[in-house]
């Protein structure tokens, strides 16, 4: 088996995977057919010595999955829809992404800053107001998933999410990459983009506990500036447990993200996993790899 981690995302009916060089996003029509896009990763942030630098490499990484991500998520709800002309990418994509990471840092940054604020002249200890406001920051996310997961077109997309897993899975085991051969895998894995913003949301934490209570326009910008930094972490955290999985204390580790999958992931059916199948073996052979 390849050393590369394959990965991706579930996009709207559909999945979309990152290999070594190339990604691949495939989509199911409302005919029924499967529609699959791929395209080469930008060398710049994959293969550049400053992009694999420790800390650097989590910055760069993360934000080119913000952009492929949402190209991904834009093109597939063009395919779904039976749109004509579909273009993977264009100028709407970028207003997408700035609206996207404007709500998420505003919902899960600021507005729980904001409420403990509230009641903070109520909490004497710095360090008690730090981790209530993390709590906050928590449950906020916690209420998030769980009222998402209501929608029934969401709970598509955390099929597909299932299904994508279980690709991956059966690829990393050896299994044949068929609807029969992946579909007994789990729809969790350690490598989840779920698992990575626990991290990230938890980090967060331990990080702000620390900053003290300095007066509320300072407050704001620092909790902005960690941003960066708990991502950067986090991906190095992501990348350790990925190398030393098989180890007691990291398998421990890894449970609280893999619960939490628990919320973004559902058993997807056949047709989904032709459809993960589809954008993982065009990733392999673009990519040079045995399937």
């Amino acid at each position: 088996m390849s050393e590369v981690h394959y990965g991706g995302q579930a996009v709207i009916e559909g999945v979309m995977i990152r290999g070594a060089r190339h990604m691949a996003v495939a989509v199911r029509k409302p005919s029924g057919e499967i529609v699959v896009h791929s395209e080469p990763l930008p060398s710049g942030i994959y293969n550049s010595p400053l992009g694999k630098l420790p800390l650097v490499r989590g910055l760069t990484m993360l934000w080119d999955t913000l952009v492929l991500g949402t190209r991904s998520l834009m093109y597939s709800a063009d395919v779904a829809l039976a749109e004509e002309n579909v273009q993977f990418g264009g100028p709407m994509m970028w207003g997408t992404l700035l609206v996207s990471l404007a709500f998420g840092i505003g919902l899960f940054v600021l507005l729980p800053m904001l409420l403990v604020g509230l009641v903070d002249r109520y909490i004497t200890v710095p360090l008690l107001s730090n981790l209530v406001e993390g709590l906050v920051r928590l449950l906020f996310f916690l209420a998030y998933l769980l009222a998402i997961r209501r929608l029934p077109d969401i709970r598509r997309v955390f099929a597909y999410h299932g299904a994508e897993h279980k690709a991956v899975n059966a690829y990393e085991s050896g299994a044949p990459l068929t609807v029969e051969g992946i579909k007994s895998f789990p729809v969790a894995h350690t490598r989840c983009g779920t698992s990575f913003l626990l991290i990230v949301l938890v980090l967060f934490v331990l990080l702000s506990a620390l900053l003290g209570r300095p007066p509320l326009a300072w407050r704001v910008l620092s909790r902005l500036a960690l941003v960066p930094i708990v991502a950067a972490l986090a991906y190095e955290f992501i990348k350790f447990t990925a190398r030393h999985h098989d180890r007691p204390l990291v398998r421990f580790l890894l449970v609280p993200g893999l619960w939490l999958q628990q919320l973004t992931t559902q058993e997807p059916d056949d047709h989904m996993l032709e459809v993960s199948i589809a954008a993982l073996q065009r990733v392999l052979a673009e990519d040079g790899a045995a399937a």
